[in-house]
């Protein structure tokens, strides 16, 4: 009597230790959890829990992230070369006492143990040295489901910490987003002339929130200006960061140096292939007006051909060279000079305007860019280019605009 007296007395203390124990490993790693510990202290614990608290010798632990990788190893050399999680282990939604697996790796270890989290799988925990692999030991059935939950709370917080870096990331992106796009709204003309002499006005649409497009207008003097248009290849906030540079470089140009056109192109070129290392380009056009002489001097570097035109006449400006950055010295290079007769409109546009999609998948072009200004040529410059943009919404219908759209209209009277 008194021996089974002890041997309960014995059974409850053991159980009361063993509930103690996981209650103070739970409280250790919920503490670390909260204290924003690393992801490597988190482990440690991990490690020493199942190691020198449990007694496991050998024990390899699966994470899935971008791909599936081990993020703990005890006990096992080398790599495990044939076990494919996806296609060996997802099978295994609960708890799995390993008999025998024809994947060698396998019959090293004695259970799986699974971790699931909103039906996505996180994590499997591989584990050697269960003394008694019968599941109705209620013990050792017991303490798999406490190793279980405490894979959960570490796996679960490791998986939270690489979705706070990823929210990080994806803040500072959208502060960086912010800064250029504000950079680029300070180097657009805020201010352009529509007087008896000259009326421009631009219109543009950003397909995200930085822009690729760029289009200025520059007085030099009372009787002389510049009008350019260009467009960047490629997107994102290198390609955005790449026209920004340009833009300033354009306008430092011309503040302190008086350069003609053919040195402006070329020292433009040496800039953005040093700039983008030959790994992008940038179609540029530029225009200088003299109001005296009625003279437009022009350079088209590989971008889309502005129109100029007059009553039903219309004529493309599309003398100059390959695009800017794309070879380290232009192998060509000529300039054009035009005679602008009065009332004569100039329109320059980025690709995003011609080449623009209906649902048939055929392109807006520049047959219909150039009968829309012959059509409203009574309009001012502003009300054209709400016109032109009401009509590319029309062409496109339901689709989205997938370019950035920039339209910059000069009329000359």
């Amino acid at each position: 009597m008194m021996n089974a007296q002890h041997q309960i007395v014995e059974e409850l203390e053991h159980r009361l230790l063993s509930n103690e124990f996981k209650l103070n490993s739970l409280l250790e790693v919920t503490k670390s959890i909260n204290f924003n510990k690393p992801v490597s202290e988190l482990l440690e614990i991990y490690n020493f829990i199942l190691r020198e608290q449990l007694g496991f010798r050998k024990f390899v632990l699966y994470n899935h992230q971008e791909e599936w990788r081990i993020i703990s190893k005890i006990g096992v050399k080398g790599k495990i070369k044939d076990l494919n999680i996806e296609r060996d282990i997802s099978k295994f939604k609960e708890i799995t006492m390993i008999e025998s697996s024809h994947k060698k790796s396998l019959n090293n270890f004695d259970v799986i143990i699974p971790v699931y989290h909103k039906e996505k799988p996180l994590a499997y925990l591989f584990l050697a040295g269960i003394k008694d692999k019968n599941q109705s030991n209620k013990e050792t059935f017991n303490n798999l489901n406490f190793i279980q939950t405490l894979t959960n709370i570490i796996v679960v917080a490791i998986e939270n910490k690489r979705l706070a870096n990823e929210s990080m990331k994806q803040q500072r992106v959208k502060q960086e987003l912010e800064v250029a796009s504000e950079m680029q709204r300070l180097l657009f003309p805020s201010d352009l002339p529509s007087n008896n002499k000259i009326d421009i006005s631009a219109k543009y649409l950003s397909h995200h929130k930085v822009s690729g497009d760029y289009y200025d207008y520059i007085r030099l003097n009372k009787d002389e200006f510049i009008v350019c248009i260009a467009d960047v290849s490629g997107k994102g906030i290198s390609a955005a960061m790449l026209m920004a540079n340009f833009q300033a470089t354009v306008r430092t140009l011309y503040n302190y140096q008086r350069l003609d056109l053919e040195e402006l192109v070329t020292t433009l070129n040496n800039k953005v292939f040093t700039s983008a290392n030959g790994e992008k380009f940038i179609t540029f056009f530029i225009a200088e007006y003299n109001a005296k002489t009625r003279k437009l001097k022009y350079v088209n570097a590989g971008h889309n051909w502005p129109i100029l035109i007059r009553g039903n006449s219309s004529q493309f400006l599309n003398k100059g060279c390959i695009g800017l950055g794309m070879l380290e010295e232009l192998p060509f290079l000529e300039s054009a000079e035009i005679e602008i007769e009065h009332n004569t409109t100039l329109i320059l546009y980025t690709d995003g305007v011609v080449e623009l999609e209906n649902t048939t998948e055929e392109q807006f072009e520049t047959e219909r860019l150039t009968k829309i200004v012959q059509s409203f040529y009574p309009l001012s410059m502003e009300d054209l280019n709400e016109i032109v943009f009401s009509k590319l919404d029309d062409w496109r219908g339901p689709k989205n605009y997938v370019d950035d759209t920039a339209i910059l209209s000069c009329r000359i009277f």
